[in-house]
């Protein structure tokens, strides 16, 4: 059970999965790798026993989500749970003008945090201070916009689509039957994207619906928001948090963004015991067993390798790595 994937249902933070999962698996080592906040679902990877390890790996990867996003409501979360601090009429906001907001987002390389958020100021988490009050002014922070593509415009969050599916490079599409995501309850009726994005770890999406709604002149609010990828977890690979129990397990290289190296056997004795192996591989890459284990993640630059971590044992209970990914 070294690595689970779970659809994240709304209303728990991602602290309250990992407690049911302590409790359900019968172990204190569980963590997770992203958070995900209350009022979004999708992708949440747990890893438990020696694969949280693993946690930097994974928290660091880039990852999709669908985003539906509220014009002419602002919030002090900059989602929908509030309350609402501004409002404006937003007739202006059109499809046509959304599409030539989108451009710039991709050039940016930092992104100023919500105030509700985990980062700390002086020493405390920014959502407590702001909870108290206080204003709280972020600095920017490193983030990155990968892909982002408008999938719909309408009046209001009811009128856009409700079903999805994989599309064509991993990014989740309207897909009539597909799967239908829990969203929050809107705040009001307001005109609403709803975009598919791929993102760089570290980027908040809240942040994203503020800086757009800034570019159109209006407020706006993340009015619903689900992870459809984390490394190469797809969303269509998680199960019901209820089905946490009977979840299957994913291998490393189901998991991890990197390719997969095969070892020998005396070669992954001698990685397992911190010799670096021959620089084969360029950047960071998956060094497996015979048997397709996990030995180490290493990093090569420059024709030199570097052991970031080393397992001296597989990982208990690790499956075969599977061939999709």
């Amino acid at each position: 059970m070294p690595i689970l994937a779970i659809d994240k249902p709304l209303d728990l933070s991602s602290h309250d999965v990992v407690a049911r999962a302590r409790r359900v698996l019968g172990t204190r080592r569980v963590g997770h790798a992203g958070t995900l906040d209350p009022l979004a679902g999708g992708v949440l990877v747990l890893l438990t026993e020696a694969a949280t390890k693993l946690s930097p790996y994974l928290t660091g990867s880039d990852k999709d989500y669908l985003a539906w996003v509220a014009f002419g409501i602002g919030t002090d979360t900059l989602d929908a749970e509030g309350p609402v601090s501004r409002e404006a009429d937003a007739g202006t906001v059109t499809a046509e003008r959304i599409e030539s907001a989108l451009p710039p987002f991709l050039s940016l390389t930092e992104q100023r945090p919500p105030a509700f958020s985990a980062v700390k100021r002086e020493g405390e988490r920014s959502y407590r201070r702001a909870r108290r009050g206080e204003t709280v002014e972020l600095p920017p922070r490193p983030a990155g916009y990968l892909h982002i593509e408008l999938l719909a415009f309408a009046g209001a969050r009811e009128g856009l689509p409700q079903r999805f599916a994989p599309g064509a490079g991993g990014l989740w599409m309207p897909a009539p039957g597909g799967y239908r995501p829990s969203l929050p309850p809107t705040l009001a009726p307001a005109p609403s994207a709803l975009l598919a994005l791929r993102v760089r770890a570290g980027t908040y999406v809240r942040a994203f619906a503020r800086d757009l709604g800034e570019a159109l002149g209006v407020p706006a609010h993340l009015a619903g928001l689900v992870r459809t990828r984390a490394g190469r977890v797809g969303l269509e690979r998680c199960v019901p948090l209820d089905d946490l129990a009977a979840a299957p397990s994913l291998s490393a290289t189901d998991a991890l963004p990197y390719p997969a190296i095969s070892l020998d056997d005396a070669m992954t004795q001698r990685v397992r015991q911190g010799q670096r192996p021959p620089p084969t591989f360029e950047g960071r890459a998956l060094l497996l067993d015979p048997a397709g284990r996990l030995a180490a993640v290493a990093e090569a630059v420059d024709g030199r390798v570097r052991l970031l971590r080393v397992w001296g044992e597989p990982l208990p209970d690790e499956p075969t790595p599977s061939t999709e990914a």
